[in-house]
């Protein structure tokens, strides 16, 4: 492995493979939106469903959430997408200036980081070398290695937006639909099962994103919703008992 190789392995993702990471700036803000929309619509329709088992009260309880999460979801997503647009767009201006007037300065930076990660000063200097080749990569990997950013991870703020409000309400809706089909314990039953299944679906799809075994994320997910789903539900029982 030739030293360049070795410092780019440890440094910025390779720019000929941006693939993954655009693909995952994307799917991000779906997988997690859907995985609120369920989790937070199951717990309220579970505490509804405790306290007053009508089906009419239960949808609109449901329908009410699945809005006003949606809603939240979708601009909590925007201002955090837009606000890293926005320190991207900062520091790029910045960084060339650095490069403008203080490259020497720059260029150490970067070999010390490089040198702290158990390189040797001689394939440190090659590598810092080679990136003030091109201006253009010098300033991405300088945002990268000092500030922690990488553009391609970042993606467009309205896409988030759209995505987080639409994977929010499907999520929503999952635990929703069978009340607006059935009533009672049909529907209760129906409810907790399919989140219960679009939860283990969700983990899966979180531990293909964070690399994580799936069997875990699976697990964990199953059991943090049920958990919710089991609280809210008693809650919303005691509460429909003191309330009768």
């Amino acid at each position: 492995m030739t030293s360049r190789t070795a410092i780019r392995e440890h440094a910025l993702p390779d720019a000929s493979e941006p693939h993954e990471t655009a693909a995952n700036a994307v799917l991000r803000p779906i997988v997690f939106g859907a995985n609120d929309g369920l989790v937070s619509n199951l717990a309220l329709v579970m505490g509804v469903a405790g306290a007053n088992p009508q089906p009419g009260i239960i949808v609109l309880a449901g329908v009410a959430g699945l809005i006003a999460g949606a809603f939240s979801m979708a601009v909590g997503e925007f201002i955090s997408v837009q606000s890293q647009r926005e320190l991207l767009d900062y520091q790029v201006a910045f960084q060339h200036k650095q490069l403008r007037e203080a490259a020497d300065q720059e260029r150490g930076i970067l070999a010390r980081i490089y040198r702290e990660r158990g390189f040797s000063e001689a394939e440190a200097a090659r590598f810092v070398d080679a990136v003030f080749e091109d201006p253009d990569n010098a300033v991405r990997m300088m945002i990268f290695e000092e500030v922690g950013l990488d553009e391609r991870s970042i993606g467009s703020p309205m896409t988030a937006a759209i995505g987080s409000f639409l994977a929010f309400t499907v999520g929503a809706f999952v635990p929703l639909l069978p009340y607006l089909l059935w009533s009672g314990g049909t529907a209760f039953g129906l409810s907790l099962g399919l989140s219960l299944v679009a939860l283990a679906l969700l983990g899966l799809g979180i531990g293909r994103m964070t690399r994580r075994p799936l069997l875990y994320t699976a697990v964990r997910q199953l059991l943090l919703g049920g958990i919710a789903a089991a609280v809210t539900f008693a809650v919303g029982t005691f509460i429909g008992v003191q309330a009768g």
